[in-house]
């Protein structure tokens, strides 16, 4: 999808909905930029964005409806001048990345032994010895 530049004429008397009108066409998916003029009441949206779709969301806000629709020619590139090459031989190589490979583990979601021990163990011989059997009083 090319990207378009629509311009709509919204009817927007309060600044409050004029807020939730940018709200609204900045959440949708694709747009770049979002302009509008306050005294005619034109909001100018670029990108690759669904205009009826748009229009329809903002019809929930206030009257809103397309003047135009145009596709954006993406600006020509100049052709640079060709560079002559440095004629000093760059002594400074890149570093180079050493990686450490995590050989305990192959999968990202594999047991490992040292899980079990991260939590307390409980001792097997122990017991809890209460000295007077009828503690627990009813009143």
């Amino acid at each position: 999808m090319a990207a378009k530049k629509a311009v709509l004429q919204l009817s927007v008397h309060d600044e409050r909905i004029r807020k939730k009108a940018f709200v609204t066409v900045s959440r949708s998916q694709g747009v770049t930029s979002i302009t509008m003029d306050d005294k005619t009441g034109k909001m100018t949206v670029v990108g690759e964005v669904d205009t009826p779709v748009l229009v329809m969301k903002l019809r929930k806000l206030c009257n809103a409806e397309i003047v135009s629709v145009e596709v954006v020619k993406p600006p020509e590139k100049k052709p640079e001048p060709a560079k002559s090459a440095p004629t000093t031989p760059a002594l400074v190589k890149p570093a180079e990345i050493v990686a450490f490979p995590v050989t305990h583990m192959k999968y990202p979601y594999q047991y490992h032994s040292s899980y079990a021990n991260s939590h307390y163990q409980t001792y097997g011989n122990s017991r809890v010895v209460v000295e007077e059997p009828n503690t627990c009083v009813l009143m």
